[in-house]
């Protein structure tokens, strides 16, 4: 895959050209500086070439920010995967020390480097491009750009195509499984995603918060492929007190809606809390697989009874849901983290599967023989038949003389049946009554 990395000192406009190159408002901007901190990946298109587009948070030296050093490393990384390295600039703010030191950085790389003055909004700003010649990158020619209006950007990328081994591929993660990490600040989100990645794809730190933009990263290890997206963690909206917040929680929820399973991590030492009730709720709503991930479960003291005791917990809260599998894990000792992934694959799976309706037809109406509806308003409810209608998110109809008069109670006992008979735990169904 063709790849760009776009890279600069903090407050340049490097996420806003990242969300004009893909089309989208993926990357959160912000007027203050260091809002991005992990490296985030986009798709984007030109001319038939199709490329891969790496967001970094700013480059920075001597600051006060605890995140300095691992921005620095994500930087690194980023020009390391890179084909393309786009280095932005502010025309408005002219060169700067933190330009010059960054360049420094760039001479290292035999990487193709344009350099790419942002805020160039009209032609006398235009003008104010020469003096980042004196920083002796990019060749002969700088492009001044406005990436927020998206002048320039089309002679940028003419000159960036220029130096693609190949046309690259439309959407290489076209029907791939994807699976969103979610939770609340600081249940180990962003170490779980490290640790099944091998590498510091998201800074950790104690701070609540640290993951702002959801983190979409291809997975494939151990037989298994799929799109792992960790997300920020999500408070609730009473607390939810900055501009910055408010969008990382937009894009965890957008996670969230374009994923197949979401893995919902609680903190074993604080057990299920009224925002993870909220959550795991989101996910049912949205008709999406579920997986529990009760993380940090080395730190609790434990009996005999300590894991049933927790099960019976979570599912009276999210009760009358019943149908998430629920995995102890330990991302610190790496306990059962396989067998987390290995769960949610088998949730995809189960949820991606259709069911043959003879089948379904063999199976549940001898269960519906087993137990009958019971009789309403003096009238036998007979169901003659049932068939599976959409595989993405699994939806039952069955077919009956008297749809209006089925009662919850026997809704919830077909759903039991059939998760039993045709294994779907962690799947959401849905189930349906027509006339027949």
């Amino acid at each position: 895959m063709n790849t760009i990395a776009i890279v600069g000192r903090p407050n340049v406009g490097k996420s806003t050209l990242f969300n004009r190159l893909v089309g989208s408002r993926q990357a959160i901007m912000d007027n203050q500086s260091g809002v991005t901190r992990d490296r985030h990946y986009g798709y984007g298109e030109w001319v038939g070439y199709y490329f891969s587009i790496i967001d970094t948070g700013g480059y920075v030296v001597g600051s006060d920010d605890v995140f300095e050093a691992q921005i620095r490393d994500q930087v690194k990384l980023a020009i390391e995967e890179a084909d393309v390295i786009l280095f932005v600039v502010d025309v408005d703010a002219g060169l700067h020390p933190l330009d010059e030191e960054f360049a420094q950085v760039l001479r290292r790389t035999k990487k193709p480097i344009l350099l790419v003055a942002n805020k160039a909004d009209d032609s006398k700003r235009a003008q104010g491009v020469g003096e980042f010649f004196a920083l002796g990158l990019g060749g002969d020619h700088i492009f001044p750009i406005s990436a927020s209006n998206g002048s320039g950007t089309g002679e940028l990328l003419d000159e960036v195509i220029q130096h693609f081994p190949t046309k690259g591929d439309e959407d290489p993660d076209l029907g791939i499984p994807r699976i969103a990490v979610m939770g609340r600040p600081n249940v180990g989100k962003s170490s779980l995603v490290n640790l099944l990645l091998g590498q510091e794809r998201a800074i950790v730190t104690d701070v609540a918060g640290t993951t702002r933009d959801a983190l979409h990263t291809r997975y494939s290890a151990f037989g298994h492929d799929f799109i792992l997206t960790d997300t920020a963690g999500l408070r609730r909206k009473a607390r939810v007190s900055e501009d910055i917040e408010f969008y990382a929680n937009l894009r965890s929820i957008r996670a969230m809606e374009e994923s197949d399973v979401v893995l919902v991590m609680l903190d074993a030492t604080r057990g299920i809390e009224a925002q993870d009730v909220n959550i795991i709720s989101l996910a049912d709503r949205n008709r999406k697989g579920i997986v529990i991930l009760v993380n940090k479960w080395d730190l609790v003291e434990k009996d005999t009874h300590s894991t049933r005791k927790f099960e019976e917990q979570v599912y009276e809260k999210i009760a009358p849901m019943t149908y998430p599998p629920i995995v102890f894990t330990s991302v610190l000792t790496k306990q059962r983290v396989l067998k987390a992934i290995e769960t949610a694959v088998h949730v995809y799976e189960r949820k991606t599967t259709k069911i043959s309706t003879s089948k379904l037809n063999d199976v549940m109406l001898e269960e519906i023989e087993r137990f009958p509806h019971p009789v309403q308003k003096g009238k036998m409810i007979k169901i003659k038949y049932v068939t599976q209608v959409n595989a993405r998110n699994p939806t039952f109809v069955f077919f009956c003389n008297l749809p209006q008069y089925i009662q919850a109670s026997y809704e919830r006992y077909l759903e039991n049946r059939l998760r039993e008979n045709f294994d779907l735990t962690g799947v959401p169904v849905t189930l349906a009554f027509r006339q027949k």
